[in-house]
């Protein structure tokens, strides 16, 4: 039995499943935003269950990261994966198994963080029978990324009016960017409460390893000019712009030029698939004998790896609420070159930490390889001020959670949660 004053929170990811092996199929930056923000809270004192949905009838029930933060997966639906625009139907059962554990647990939840709009419909279902507050982070936001895709899927009507409910009734809003919340003040509602809260990563883990010791882990000679992607193969993510751009690129006249792509895939499913037709582009283009595909690169052994390896990290999506690739290349002081979208306008300083280019436009991202790679002078000048930038601005700093907070922007999630709810 708990104290009354216990500090229980549920973290909510319906399809973003915090213990999941990142690279998977829809397993990417909501994932480890979650599961850091979990185990920050628990370092923090608050007892964390974070909620997701069972996608493998082998998972077990629990998996518990620390003492005080573990992963519940709730059955709703067949247990296999299935794609988060199809999930709509099951959410009523989450809620049904939500309930059920946390009856049998007996943890007070005073907190519920939704994850994404299909948890957000979740916890406003929780707040009709629980006394609980919710904050809300989207992650991404149907009114905008309807408008980057050719085909707006059929779920789009309930997304759209989901999450303009969710911003007019949640207690509190995190958005990652100002750019993430001025779309939602101009697309979604002018009502709600909004802060922002940017993403930020571990800078001792990213960062840790030197360029030298990186290139002599992975067999790259010191005068090779490296380009890293790291991401799913997902046609949004804009891979073909990156292999096309390479292409094009004038730096392979002058200079050895290795382009890694850096992503887990499974034969005969979306990722497979796309996989395989940026193997086909490479291929056509005779990019084959310098294009390197890795497959998965692991958190913790592999990607500080890589980043310090590259001369400059590519991040050419077509939209991306805030690009948790580019904080991480930053730290580990590569340059990113990103398309100018969503999150990425503020994560990016242009001309100072890495480059901004319009999304989709080979020939800009062509050209802004080639000003980085042929002047590694620059290179190394824009490394050094992304590790600084992201140094100055990263919210899970140790300083940020033993000062009095004076705003919000510079505050670190778990600070902020314990200072505002507790």
């Amino acid at each position: 039995m708990f104290f009354q004053n216990q500090k229980c929170i549920a973290l909510i990811s319906v399809h973003g499943d915090p213990a999941a092996e990142i690279g998977k199929e829809e397993a990417g930056g909501q994932n480890v935003y979650i599961r850091q923000v979990g185990e920050a809270l628990s370092r923090q004192g608050w007892q964390v269950d974070m909620y997701t949905r069972r996608a493998d009838p082998d998972q077990p029930k629990i998996v518990q990261h620390t003492p005080t933060c573990r992963t519940i997966w709730i059955s709703a639906g067949p247990k296999m994966f299935i794609p988060r625009d199809e999930l709509f139907e099951y959410l009523p059962t989450f809620v049904q198994g939500f309930l059920k554990f946390q009856r049998q647990s007996g943890y007070p939840y005073r907190v519920v963080h939704t994850n994404y709009w299909l948890s957000s419909w979740v916890g406003m279902q929780l707040k009709k029978v629980l006394p609980v507050s919710q904050v809300h982070t989207y992650h991404s936001l149907g009114a905008v990324k309807y408008q980057s895709i050719p085909t707006v899927p059929l779920i789009a009507s309930t997304r759209l009016d989901v999450e303009k409910m969710c911003l007019e009734t949640a207690e509190q809003i995190v958005a990652t960017s100002p750019q993430e919340k001025e779309h939602m003040r101009s697309l979604v509602s002018t009502k709600g409460n909004i802060d922002i809260i940017p993403c930020g990563t571990d800078v001792h883990h990213f960062g840790s390893v030197s360029r030298e010791a990186a290139r002599h882990t992975l067999g790259i000679d010191s005068d090779e000019k490296v380009i890293l992607y790291v991401g799913r193969f997902d046609p949004r993510k804009g891979i073909e712009t990156l292999v096309q751009a390479v292409a094009q690129s004038q730096v392979r006249q002058h200079q050895r030029v290795r382009l890694i792509i850096g992503g887990g895939s499974r034969p005969g499913e979306s990722d497979g698939r796309e996989r395989e037709r940026i193997e086909g582009i490479v291929a056509e283009l005779g990019l084959s004998d310098i294009t390197h595909f890795p497959g998965r690169l692991n958190p913790k052994t592999d990607l500080p790896t890589y980043y310090a390896a590259a001369d400059v990290s590519v991040v050419p999506s077509h939209y991306e609420p805030f690009g948790l690739v580019a904080v991480e290349a930053m730290a580990c002081r590569t340059p990113v070159i990103a398309s100018n979208v969503g999150g990425l306008q503020f994560t990016v300083r242009s001309e100072a930490t890495g480059l901004l280019v319009p999304p989709k436009d080979e020939a800009a991202f062509a050209a802004a390889i080639d000003r980085i790679l042929m002047n590694p002078t620059w290179q190394r000048v824009l490394g050094l001020a992304a590790r600084q930038h992201v140094e100055a601005s990263e919210p899970l700093s140790r300083q940020a959670h033993h000062r009095k907070l004076d705003t919000v922007e510079k505050a670190s999630w778990p600070t902020y949660i314990s200072q505002k709810f507790y």
